[in-house]
């Protein structure tokens, strides 16, 4: 039995996708979340076989998330699934530790193969993207490495940045990664004096620019 954890906070596309899974034999969804930091802290809770990510999510975006799982539970094999088919995106996943990368149009299609290939010890990525394999993207991704004003940041830093696009407070975002409110504005002007940034609007624009958040600036 492949135990798959889903992270998609679109509530139709998760009901979905579980749906579709457990339609066939041999698959168990042990858990859904609706965001980033939720599906690491459940990965480390269940230690799942597969973990099923969108790339796009609140509080953590799914290439952060894969990071992270990829550290904290490496037993765990990480698709990501994706309306893009950008390189840099593809890139930026493998980089990240994620065995495969499947398209949202092809997901009911595509992602029991997926899942499948993975949990076998395999690679995947989707059928439209093979053009190139997951090995040229993973060279790419090597060759280019992170945009270099993006490496300037931690990935603490990265998550409070994504934080601060998607409209929270200091305060609110303290609660969340359960820091203090003095520790969050301490990050928060170490990454405006990082970036050459003066304003939250700045910040926002950044963080869409360098895909942490998909939000409308």
């Amino acid at each position: 039995m492949i135990r798959v954890l889903l992270a998609d906070d679109h509530t139709l596309v998760s009901n979905g996708v579980r749906l579709l899974l457990e339609s066939v034999g041999g698959i168990e969804v042990i858990a859904e979340t609706r965001d980033g930091s939720e599906a690491v802290r459940r990965s480390m809770e269940l230690s799942p076989d597969v973990a099923v990510l969108d790339i796009a999510m609140p509080n953590l975006n799914g290439i952060e998330a894969a990071r992270r799982i990829h550290a904290e539970c490496p037993a765990t094999r990480v698709i990501m699934l994706s309306m893009h088919a950008d390189e840099e995106y593809v890139g930026a996943a493998i980089q990240a530790g994620v065995r495969g990368y499947v398209l949202k149009g092809e997901a009911f299609t595509q992602l029991l193969a997926a899942i499948q290939s993975v949990q076998a010890g395999g690679v995947f990525l989707s059928p439209s993207l093979a053009k190139q394999s997951l090995e040229d993207y993973r060279r790419l991704a090597q060759s280019s490495g992170p945009a270099p004003a993006l490496e300037k940041i931690s990935g603490r830093e990265r998550e409070i940045l994504q934080l601060i696009a998607e409209g929270h407070a200091n305060s609110e975002i303290a609660q969340l990664l359960k820091l203090s409110v003095r520790t969050v504005e301490t990050h928060r002007a170490r990454i405006m004096d990082k970036l050459g940034v003066t304003t939250t609007a700045g910040l926002t624009r950044f963080a869409i620019r360098h895909g942490l958040t998909e939000l409308e600036p």
